[in-house]
């Protein structure tokens, strides 16, 4: 979680419930004609049919005002995007421990994450406190984008930052495919001048419900290939992937299939970074803390500037 406080904010996506399919209106029957030599006894059939047909009419509006229950559309889920950036799912699960020794960081770069909650950035201050990059969160599932982008996206570019964007995944909602092409529409791409990261997919526990939403551990490896062969195919840059060791395990049973393309982005809130998922020999980036000196989220790049350079320029 971020230190900022602010009062929480709903914005309900998906689908807007669809009207019932109406049925037609039973035709009035018209009145009958007795047969020849069928005279005696239709008068009181006669007299019900009126009835009958009173009542199949009713039956019809009904029926027109009432969907089956195989029409019933769902509720549209009611989602929180604001409160959804890199790591906000993690000290809950996970918590915190100590802060890294500052000896095991002399190779170390200093950066930083940030999302909506932060709001405007001071992005000279920041980099007069040492912030050499920032992660932006662009766009989470296939209809939010940051209100906040434009000015920490092209603002930290301003102030000397080497900066990228990252979208906040929700598997359960749509394919891989789709969220990829979403994100670099709304600010997810990328180019070689140096001063932009590769597009980053932020994938860590569900805000809203199962922690790995509903996925079986090989459709989740699925999901994050679709993302990640898209984002490649647009971009020309696989995507760096934020996660945590507990969540990759759990979730995509430890599979080791993207460490030779993915630049890794792990969380963990203690004095060291702890084993890595596996397929990765090493972090590109670790995200240490939720609070420090920097606005969101404080991170370490593992190198020095002129590898934070090299990363950037691909």
């Amino acid at each position: 979680m971020h230190s900022t406080s602010r009062s929480a904010r709903t914005v309900s996506t998906g689908t807007a419930p669809l009207p019932p399919a109406a049925l037609p209106s039973a035709p009035t029957p018209a009145a009958p004609t007795p047969p020849a030599g069928r005279a005696a006894g239709t008068g009181a059939r006669t007299r019900r049919l009126p009835r009958l047909a009173a009542a199949a009419l009713a039956a019809g509006a009904l029926l027109a005002g009432t969907a089956a229950p195989a029409q019933a559309a769902r509720p549209a889920p009611v989602l929180h995007p604001e409160q959804d950036f890199a790591g906000s799912t993690v000290a809950a699960h996970e918590g915190r421990g100590g802060l890294p020794d500052a000896q095991s960081l002399v190779a170390q770069t200093k950066g930083m994450d940030v999302s909506s909650h932060q709001g405007n950035v001071a992005w000279s201050t920041a980099a007069a406190n040492g912030a050499r990059f920032a992660y932006v969160k662009a766009t989470e599932g296939t209809t939010y984008t940051n209100p906040y982008f434009a000015q920490q996206y092209n603002g930290s570019y301003n102030s000397g930052l080497i900066r990228g964007a990252y979208h906040f995944a929700l598997p359960d909602v749509s394919g891989g495919a789709a969220q990829a092409n979403w994100f670099v529409g709304h600010g997810g791409g990328w180019s070689g001048d140096g001063k932009t990261l590769p597009p980053a997919l932020d994938i860590e526990y569900n805000p809203y419900g199962a922690t790995c939403y509903g996925l079986s551990q090989s459709a989740m490896v699925s999901w994050i290939r679709d993302f990640s062969n898209t984002v490649h195919s647009r971009t020309g840059r696989y995507p760096t992937i934020y996660t945590t060791t507990n969540w990759w395990s759990t979730c995509t049973g430890n599979n080791a299939g993207f460490g030779a393309t993915n630049p890794l982005w792990i969380a963990r809130y203690a004095s060291a970074v702890g084993t890595l998922p596996a397929g990765w020999s090493y972090q590109t980036v670790w995200q240490y803390a939720d609070s420090g000196t920097l606005p969101g989220d404080q991170n370490w790049f593992n190198g020095a500037y002129d590898r934070l350079q090299a990363l950037a320029k691909g």
